[in-house]
């Protein structure tokens, strides 16, 4: 990856070797290093969006499984940060428009590695080819993940993620105490973020 004609952040070179190591070599310390880089920023961005720290979680999850199942179409042009953000933001607004939420609190910049202002632009409906594409695998890269959890926690996943049930409705649909699926659901998410950062085996 040439790069030298690009003026870049010691951060964002760091995240460049990363993305040649997992995508290279299938490195799942260089997963896990990025994921650690920007799960916090990226969960924190998402959580303004959605105001509810649940669908946030479910959200930041769907983001770096995303990423990383089109880590190879990364175009170096850009920093991997704005990259992962305009994923998270898609996502997220496809998220909004399908709950039909009316109104949500973000601005429509952040900074890069660089410290310089990013527009995203949460009103275009449209989305490019790649965005195209990156949407149209959402379902098909949870299930493959979800296979790979223990059955109970299965079960908990699909009813949350593709029948988008809630807690107290998950709660009722399998009978059981309300602390008792958070609880398991809790569980479940950091089975999964381990699968996203684990992606040759999971993905």
């Amino acid at each position: 990856m040439d790069l030298s004609n690009k003026q870049f952040s010691e951060k964002a070179k760091k995240d460049f070797q990363l993305i040649e190591l997992a995508k290279e070599r299938g490195d799942e310390k260089a997963y896990a290093e990025l994921m650690q880089r920007y799960k916090k920023p990226v969960y924190h961005m998402i959580l303004k969006m959605v105001r509810n720290v649940d669908d946030a979680e479910d959200l930041t999850i769907e983001a770096f499984a995303k990423a990383f199942k089109n880590l190879k179409k990364f175009n170096p042009e850009f920093t991997f940060s704005t990259w992962l953000f305009r994923i998270a933001t898609n996502n997220c607004i496809d998220f909004i428009r399908k709950k039909k939420l009316d109104t949500f609190s973000i601005s429509n910049t952040f900074k890069d590695d660089n410290g310089d202002n990013v527009d995203i632009d949460i009103k275009d409906a449209s989305l490019n080819p790649q965005e195209e594409a990156i949407k149209s695998e959402k379902v098909e890269i949870i299930q493959t993940i979800v296979t790979k959890l223990p059955p109970k926690y299965q079960v908990l996943v699909k009813l949350r993620y593709f029948n988008e049930l809630s807690y107290e409705e998950i709660a009722a649909e399998i009978d059981a105490p309300l602390g008792t699926v958070k609880a398991q659901l809790h569980r479940a998410r950091e089975l999964l973020y381990d699968l996203v950062k684990n992606r040759k085996d999971a993905i």
